[in-house]
C-alpha cells in the first residue's frame, strides 16, 4: 500500500488507518411572522473530519525531527490532497493537527505512534 500527501510519500505504511467522519448538512431556520412554525433552508452538504492514525520510524532521533518537521509543515490552511493504492484518493483536506501520541525507541531506531486529523472540505 503506497501513500502520499501531495505526492510525496511522507507516511510509513505500517499499521495506516483512515477513519472517515460524516458529511454535515447545514441547514438555516428562521422564524417568519405569520406563519406557523419554521422556515427550514437547507445549505446543502458540508465538510468532514478525515482521521488518520499510524506510525513512523526512523533510524535516529534527528531523522524522526525532520519527518515530524516535513509533515508538520502541511499544517497551512491550504488544501491537500491524499492518496492512498486500494482505498483511493481524498481531495480538499486541510491538516488542521498532527499529535505525536507516542515516541519510543526500538532495535532499528526511532519509532512514533500518531494522529493527523484533517477537514474535508468538498466532498
Amino acid at each position: 500500500m503506497s501513500v502520499t500527501l501531495d505526492g510525496q510519500k511522507i507516511f510509513d505504511e505500517e499499521e495506516l488507518e483512515i477513519e472517515l467522519g460524516s458529511v454535515r448538512q447545514d441547514s438555516v431556520e428562521r422564524a417568519v411572522p405569520g406563519l406557523d412554525g419554521v422556515l427550514s433552508i437547507d445549505l446543502g452538504k458540508r465538510s468532514r473530519k478525515v482521521k488518520q492514525s499510524g506510525v513512523l520510524r526512523a533510524k535516529s532521533q534527528s531523522q524522526m525531527n525532520n519527518r515530524i518537521a516535513a509533515i508538520s509543515a502541511f499544517i497551512n490552511g491550504n488544501t491537500h490532497k491524499l492518496v492512498i493504492s486500494g482505498d483511493g484518493e481524498f481531495d480538499n483536506l486541510r491538516m488542521d493537527t498532527f499529535r505525536v501520541m507516542d515516541d519510543r525507541t526500538s532495535g532499528n531506531g526511532v519509532v512514533i505512534d500518531y494522529e493527523i486529523v484533517y477537514t474535508q472540505l468538498v466532498v
